[in-house]
């Protein structure tokens, strides 16, 4: 059961995760760095064109940005499209919390300016045998900071996950007043809707019935043809706006 990573939620909820392995990361990484070698090679190719004007500055400029580069690639992408490269997103594979919340910029930043440690001169393969001795998969970088690398499951609907901080949610006229919810409802049903699309179909039609229908059931909210987390989303986005919480 290396593979599976259960999370306990200050809720008391369990929810698991699929770690991703090895084959999977060194697939997705295999991908990234021939995206960035590319990269490199194309503005190679323009500094090559422009050095014919100023040489050194051309080039020492170069130099520094393709050191740059590849940390610029990994950090940006995965801090800005949640955990995910484009590798990652290839394999479907996607960079969260430890805690299984969603990775945050600090977390990708430093995850992947430690990736030199896993290649330590005389040991040059740190980085691999931590994950072979960590009970995560984890890397370096993945010590450090709390993160692990999941295997993201296909998403048999089309939605994002708890969007309670934009605007009115077009179902929100089918919540009513929710004037019986309380707090620990709301951190609930947030917290669950924000790790949705990361969870399997097993684990998300279990939460969705021990979780979402008892509270559906005791508030009246029954909209047929609706998948529940789009009702869940409005819940929380209406209450979280009426208790200004967002």
């Amino acid at each position: 059961m290396k593979d599976i990573a259960p999370v306990l939620t200050p809720e008391k909820v369990v929810i698991t995760y699929r770690i991703a392995g090895v084959n999977a990361r060194m697939g997705a990484q295999l991908l990234d760095w021939f995206i960035i070698a590319v990269g490199l090679y194309i503005v190679a190719m323009i500094a090559g064109l422009t050095s014919i004007i100023a040489s050194d500055v051309v080039w020492a400029v170069f130099m520094v940005f393709a050191a740059a580069f590849p940390f610029l690639y990994f950090i940006l992408l995965e801090g800005l499209l949640n955990g995910q490269t484009l590798g990652k997103k290839a394999l479907r594979l996607r960079v969260v919390m430890a805690e299984g919340t969603p990775v945050s910029f600090f977390a990708a930043t430093f995850r992947n300016l430690l990736r030199p440690a896993d290649m330590l001169p005389g040991f040059p393969f740190v980085g691999l045998v931590a994950m072979f001795v960590t009970p995560k998969f984890q890397r370096v970088g993945d010590i450090a900071v709390g993160t692990i690398v999941i295997h993201e499951p296909p998403a048999m609907m089309q939605f994002t996950p708890a969007p309670y901080k934009y605007g009115t949610h077009p179902l929100e006229h089918h919540i009513g007043s929710l004037r019986l919810m309380q707090m620990s409802d709301y951190l609930v049903l947030k917290r669950l809707c924000d790790r949705y699309p990361y969870l399997t179909q097993e684990t998300q039609a279990r939460l969705t019935s021990e979780i979402w229908a008892p509270f559906a059931a005791k508030h009246r909210i029954v909209v047929a043809g609706v998948h529940p987390i789009y009702l869940m989303e409005a819940v929380v986005m209406k209450y979280g706006r009426q208790q200004e919480l967002v």
